[in-house]
């Protein structure tokens, strides 16, 4: 359905198709990885709000993507280890982005409630990802975290 009165049914059709791969994608997206399902909600603020927490995840996956992807461009980069066993990637996803960082740990030492001492992690080679978001690898480090 459409309200495009001055189009074809034709141009509608192209239109529809051209754009059927990214509304596929982010369905994809948002039943795979994102895991949502049906949800009963009494109340509409809940689910307004279970609403808005869809479209922001949708959104942050969205622009982790295409900032990676920019950044490959205008560095030259082709392709990025992000695989298992370092096998190339050359249209990274955010959920892959994301999985190369669920390992990271930052751990504190604390005594009666005062920092005595920060563990923080080591980034591997491929986590300088980072970078490419646009966060400098050093905000994981000691300087950051002070």
């Amino acid at each position: 359905m459409t309200n495009r009165r001055d189009l074809s049914a034709l141009e509608i059709h192209d239109i529809f198709k051209s754009r059927q791969p990214m509304v596929e994608k982010r369905h994809d997206m948002l039943k795979n990885v994102l895991s949502a399902t049906p949800a009963f909600l009494k109340s509409v603020s809940r689910m307004e709000a279970l609403l808005f927490l869809v479209y922001v995840s949708l959104t942050v996956h969205a622009l982790i993507e295409r900032e990676v992807r920019n950044r490959m461009r205008e560095r030259g980069e082709e392709s990025l280890p992000l695989y298992p066993e370092e096998r190339e990637c050359r249209a990274p996803t955010a959920r892959r982005i994301l999985e190369v960082f669920s390992d990271l740990q930052r751990h504190l030492l604390l005594k009666e409630g005062q920092i005595v001492q920060k563990f923080m992690p080591e980034l591997s080679s491929i986590q300088q990802v980072l970078s490419l978001i646009g966060i400098p690898p050093e905000d994981y480090g000691e300087s950051s975290q002070s």
